[in-house]
């Protein structure tokens, strides 16, 4: 008995011991609480928020945006000239290496930027097409050669999409295996990714800026629903929660342990939808939707007035936004009367909401309750956030909630996201109007400011009169982080600064 009581007294020793051990390892490791997980770790096959904000911190670009959000600097590319015709662009790659050890070379930049442009799974062939040629006369020199000027290029190349990967990890392990666990440059590295609970992520020594990178690591943990972790930042069981509740801002600004911030953003939250169904073909019976729709409400109601009425698929504050664009009024009466001119007098929709998300659900049931008003059936279709997607793709939906974020500087990305009738299809709303796409590309190519803001404002105009979707409202970045954490901010484009980030 005496040595099994002394066995089990050096046994609790030792657990004690390891436990202490592993917690003073995981002092340095950052724990984020989100509400999707990650979808890929192949940059050119996401166009979501959940993969894009981690891979600003597993790659680096050749460009990137800086910590305020309103112009470039040099990430893998540490100088650049432009030649006079606007068409040649020879960088100056830095001396650095991938997470593996290996040296990133002009010929890596080269591999991603060619496959952005060509591989069949991009999601950004249109925003690349531009590309002529690029080449790799020697490891510390990129060239690419344009097919014509174009203003937003270097802007584009800021997109974490278009971040430069190791060509010879990829043709190892191949396209599945890399985009599991792939092989960047930036300030932590993929350590593991278990598919619906969290992705892990450790320092990279190797990073060119590794000196800066004070966190161990950052673990990000998938919570889908927003009031599990709103409790769990309060308990402190985890350093910091993304998306807060507008209903939630207010009591934990009052927490003295928690640090709420509101940060100015690029977001725009939007009613996606599909004019491949039926009815919403009809620019008429999109027009009476967005009638049927009280903007101001959902902005007093759901937003608690954190947010603002949009009126442009470009947001308030980002680059040519219009801000005298069209306006329809609230009208339920008018959106009837145009149904039943329309022949939708008993139009029946199916709403794919995310289930879990409370802003989400609230604005879902505000939305059934005004369209109802104009006639119009809606039917509540809650989904796991990692489901919703999917089924926007697939075309399972008839309306739907979502939101956008600009990744770069310039509004071409979004524009040919929305309008470009690019491989995403407009945002999966199947709209389409060869007019808009064709100014779209123009706007893409023109060099002077002054006729490319036209463009931009009567590309505003045209999807506004068309309803390619409905324009809800514009609102600030909303997380929260216990008091120990310091530098954990997004800038207005959504980039995690994390090699910024400091857990005391």
């Amino acid at each position: 008995m005496k040595r099994r009581h002394v066995k089990f007294l050096a046994a609790s020793l030792f657990l004690a011991l390891s436990a202490a051990s592993e917690v003073a390892q995981a002092a340095g490791v950052l724990t984020i609480g989100r509400r999707e997980d990650s979808t890929t770790f192949d940059p050119i096959k996401s166009a979501q928020n959940a993969d894009n904000w981690v891979f600003s911190n597993v790659f680096d670009p050749l460009v990137r945006v800086d910590k305020t959000g309103t112009k470039l600097e040099p990430g893998v590319a540490e100088s650049w000239t432009v030649s006079q015709d606007g068409k040649v662009y020879t960088f100056k790659i830095r001396d650095t290496q991938f997470s593996d050890g290996s040296p990133l070379t002009a010929a890596d930049a080269v591999f991603s930027l060619l496959r952005i442009r060509d591989d069949e799974g991009s999601l950004w062939r249109d925003s690349y097409s531009i590309i002529d040629n690029a080449e790799a006369p020697d490891p510390r020199t990129l060239v690419v050669t344009l097919k014509s000027p174009s203003a937003p290029f270097l802007s584009q190349l800021a997109l974490p999409n278009a971040s430069i990967i190791s060509e010879k990890a990829f043709k190892a392990e191949g396209a599945d295996e890399f985009a599991e666990k792939p092989v960047g440059s930036g300030a932590f590295s993929v350590k593991e990714w278990l598919r619906g609970e969290k992705v892990v992520l450790v320092k990279n020594p190797l990073f060119w800026q590794a000196k800066n990178v004070s966190l161990d690591g950052v673990d990000w943990l998938t919570i889908p629903d927003d009031n599990t972790r709103m409790l769990k930042v309060q308990a402190g069981e985890l350093d910091a929660a993304l998306t807060v509740p507008f209903s939630r801002i207010a009591s934990l600004q009052k927490d003295s342990n928690l640090k709420v911030a509101l940060d100015p953003s690029t977001r725009e939250d939007h009613l996606l939808i599909n004019h491949a169904h039926g009815k919403l073909g009809q620019v008429e019976v999109r027009q009476a939707l967005d009638f049927a729709i009280d903007k101001a409400a959902i902005v007093k109601t759901v937003t608690f007035g954190y947010g603002q009425v949009a009126n442009s698929y470009i947001p308030a504050g980002a680059l040519y936004h219009y801000n005298d664009n069209l306006m329809r009024p609230y009208d339920p009466q008018k959106a009837k009367e145009m149904l039943k001119a329309a022949g939708a007098a008993d139009l029946s929709l199916n709403y794919v909401v995310n289930a879990g998300d409370e802003v989400d659900e609230q604005i879902a049931i505000l939305l059934q309750q005004q369209l109802a008003k104009a006639g119009v059936k809606v039917n509540l279709q809650k989904v796991d956030p990692s489901q919703s997607w999917d089924m926007l793709v697939a075309g399972e939906y008839d309306i739907s909630v979502m939101y956008w974020t600009n990744d770069i500087l310039d509004p071409d990305q979004k524009t040919t996201f929305v309008l470009g009738h690019d491989a995403n299809m407009n945002y999966m709303t199947r709209y389409k109007n060869d007019k808009v796409k064709s100014l779209v590309a123009a706007a893409r190519v023109e060099m002077d400011p002054k006729k490319r803001e036209q463009m931009y404002i009567d590309l505003q105009k045209m999807a506004k009169a068309d309803v390619n979707w409905v324009d809800l409202y514009y609102s600030p970045y909303r997380n929260v982080s216990r008091k120990n954490i310091d530098g954990f901010y997004q800038n207005p484009l959504g980039r995690f600064f994390l090699e910024d980030t400091v857990k005391h």
